[in-house]
C-alpha cells in the first residue's frame, strides 16, 4: 500500500494553521515542547503565568463591562417606561370601574 491513500484531503487551510499549542495566545511567542504550557479555560495556552493572568483580568473586566452595560440599558429603559406611564394622561390607574375589596379565594 501506499501511504498516499491514507493521506487527509479535507479543507485545504488544516495544513497551513498552526496547532493551538505551537504559540501563547497572548504574546505569540513560541511554545518549546519542553517547557511548562499554563492553560486556561480548556485549550488555551500561555508561556507563562504573567501571560496567563493578563488574560484571565482582560476577561474579567469584559464581562465586568459587558454585565454593567447590559444592567445599565435595562434600568434607562426600565425608568424610560415608567416616565411615559406617567406622563400618558388617557391611562388611570383606577378607571371608572368598581373595585371590590375583601377575602380572595384561590384553588
Amino acid at each position: 500500500m501506499r501511504s498516499g491513500m491514507f493521506h487527509y484531503g479535507g479543507c485545504e487551510d488544516y495544513y497551513n494553521e498552526p496547532h493551538f499549542l505551537e504559540a501563547c495566545f497572548l504574546c505569540r511567542k513560541p511554545l518549546a515542547s519542553n517547557s511548562d504550557i499554563f492553560m486556561y479555560r480548556g485549550n488555551t495556552p500561555f508561556c507563562s503565568k504573567e501571560c496567563r493572568q493578563e488574560q484571565i483580568e482582560l476577561d474579567e473586566s469584559k464581562e465586568k463591562s459587558l454585565k454593567l452595560s447590559s444592567s445599565s440599558s435595562s434600568a434607562s429603559s426600565a425608568s424610560s417606561t415608567r416616565a411615559i406611564r406617567k406622563s400618558d394622561p388617557n391611562k388611570n390607574s383606577t378607571p371608572n370601574k368598581a373595585v371590590r375589596t375583601g377575602t380572595v379565594a384561590v384553588a
